[in-house]
């Protein structure tokens, strides 16, 4: 017998709800605002509305006028306690002061959907930070809840520096002291609360040309975990699949993970490799994509990872090499820096579609007003290495150190048993891993810089059986 149209309208509304789920994007970005010329948040409100599929930002504090413009938009807003605030946050009076100021006065008009607390800390070696960032997220939480706000969740986000091994992904493991001392007790927190834990994977600081289609999700031989038998396809996964095998190894594999920040810059210094609009184009385009298909990691199929791209904007004034300044998806004005897929009734179909540089945006033009990618350093360059310049202190070299090992360049050496694991001091197993990332990627003057604390030698340091 025909059912009545009163009995069907759950149905119909099921129907209705799974084809939302299905077809629900996963894209955010990163809203910094380190420029001076950038657009008002209302206007910024009103292009990811009405021009993007972009449904989700995340800021890199709690900007009253950001969230204040958001309000009523449906777009969800990650806001951040800056790293100074963390240690009044560990008091319940200070954390509810926080929450009073920052969220209050906005939610739910404005849907912030998560806040995180610092950004990085592990990887900023503070031990003060390092030791109240978990107590901060619990007492966080409480206020929140002492305020009726039930819906926002509260995390941090992790550079990947926090990996001891990476490679292959399967043996992912958290650097000893950090495993059980914080993130183990931060994932019981995450499983507790529902949250998610946000890790920041950037394919772009693991580059080099012999892994550059693995990095931007091109075709390739792949990399074989030889201890699942699963070939790589790509870096963003191997990434991700290494940071879920630590946090099981902890016994928690089934926290939810959220992508942070992720992305390409479009421009970088003159002569550095990988770096260009193409590349820029593809990462992005292919990361949309990737992510959006909700095929998961080979270690977590069919997971659908909340990713946000870093970032909206080129920003003008952020310090550091040009590349920081470049890695936006828009100039201030909204005009595509590239096409990645982002705009409504755009695709990105594996082949970048650049588009022409505005003049007067702080970029030089090309001939036929294109901007000019980097110049390519010549195969061979010569023979020199990196090394770490006289004076620079041992935390500076131990986060040259960790930043390196995190991108799964080969750290084997300087552990223990390694062939360069004596002499066991952070200089010269700073020296070692300074240089091999100066060789994986060039090498080049740019990539021996690390915030000055490296320099370029013509002599080999090799020693013994420690080969540079």
């Amino acid at each position: 017998m025909a059912k009545s149209p009163t009995n069907l309208i759950p149905i119909l509304f099921f129907l209705f709800h799974i084809l939302q789920i299905s077809t629900a994007q996963t894209i955010g970005v990163n809203y910094g605002t380190l420029g001076n010329n950038l657009a008002s948040p209302g206007q910024v409100v009103a292009f990811l509305k009405e021009k993007t599929i972009i449904d989700r930002v995340k800021i890199f504090d709690a900007n009253p006028d950001i969230l204040g413009a958001f309000a009523n938009s449906g777009i969800a807003v990650t806001v951040a306690v800056a790293n100074n605030e963390i240690a009044q946050l560990t008091q319940l009076a200070g954390a509810r002061s926080w929450v009073d100021t920052h969220i209050v006065p906005f939610h739910p008009k404005t849907r912030i959907n998560r806040i995180l607390v610092g950004n990085e800390v592990l990887h900023s070696l503070d031990n003060t930070l390092i030791s109240n960032l978990v107590p901060a997220m619990k007492t966080l939480h409480a206020a929140l809840l002492q305020a009726g706000i039930k819906d926002v969740q509260v995390s941090t986000a992790h550079s990947l520096g926090f990996l001891l091994r990476s490679q292959p992904p399967s043996t992912g493991q958290f650097r000893p002291g950090w495993d059980t001392g914080v993130l183990a007790p931060m994932l019981q927190f995450h499983r507790e609360t529902k949250s998610a834990f946000v890790v920041n994977p950037y394919p772009y600081f693991g580059y080099s040309q012999r892994l550059e289609n693995y990095a931007l999700f091109k075709p390739n031989r792949g990399r074989f975990d030889r201890y699942t038998k699963i070939t790589y396809m790509n870096m963003f996964d191997a990434q991700l699949d290494a940071v879920y095998s630590a946090m099981k190894r902890l016994g928690y594999g089934d926290v939810e993970i959220a992508v942070g920040e992720t992305g390409w810059p479009s421009v970088g210094e003159p002569g550095q490799l990988g770096v260009s609009l193409d590349t820029a184009a593809t990462y992005n385009g292919m990361l949309v994509k990737h992510v959006n298909s909700g095929k998961g990691t080979p270690l977590m199929p069919g997971r659908r990872f909340e990713t946000y791209i870093f970032g909206l904007f080129n920003e003008n004034t952020k310090p550091g090499p040009t590349a920081e300044r470049n890695f936006g998806l828009f100039w201030p004005d909204f005009t595509p820096v590239y096409n990645a897929g982002v705009l409504r009734g755009q695709t990105f179909g594996g082949v970048p579609a650049t588009v022409p540089l505005p003049p007067r945006r702080g970029g030089k033009a090309g001939r036929g007003g294109h901007a000019q990618n980097p110049k390519v350093a010549p195969a061979n360059a010569g023979k020199n290495w990196c090394l770490p310049r006289q004076g620079v202190t041992d935390t500076d070299l131990q986060k040259n150190i960790d930043y390196v090992c995190s991108l799964g360049i080969d750290c084997k050496p300087i552990q223990d048993g390694g062939a360069c694991f004596n002499p066991s001091t952070i200089r010269s197993h700073a020296a070692y891993a300074m240089n091999a990332y100066y060789q994986s990627r060039g090498p080049q003057a740019v990539n021996c810089d690390f915030t000055k604390t490296g320099e370029v030698v013509t002599k080999d340091p090799s020693y013994g059986t420690c080969k540079y």
